[in-house]
């Protein structure tokens, strides 16, 4: 499912217009992204966790050459999924 028809699943469920529903779905993911960059953590009971992982520098290879390089510590988004959402697959 991408975004468009997440959208509109949405605006069918609640009832709003595709526009709202678009609004408040990326006032949602803005909102997450400011925090994370904040490095804070957000929790969404019964649906799960969004968070910041730290990776710190490393030695690698280039796959071309193999020669070595450093590849620079850097942040990913992380997500654990709650206990109610796995439940609910399982």
């Amino acid at each position: 499912m991408n975004k468009t028809a997440l959208i509109a699943a949405a605006a069918e469920m609640t009832g709003f217009t595709k526009k709202d529903t678009e609004a408040v779905l990326n006032a949602f993911t803005d909102t997450i992204t400011k925090e994370l960059k904040k490095d804070g953590k957000v929790q969404i009971v019964g649906f799960g966790s969004f968070e910041v992982s730290k990776r710190q520098a490393r030695t690698g290879r280039n796959p071309q050459t193999g020669e070595e390089m450093m590849i620079g510590a850097s942040k990913t988004p992380k997500f654990k999924a709650g206990k109610a959402l796995k439940d609910a697959l399982n």
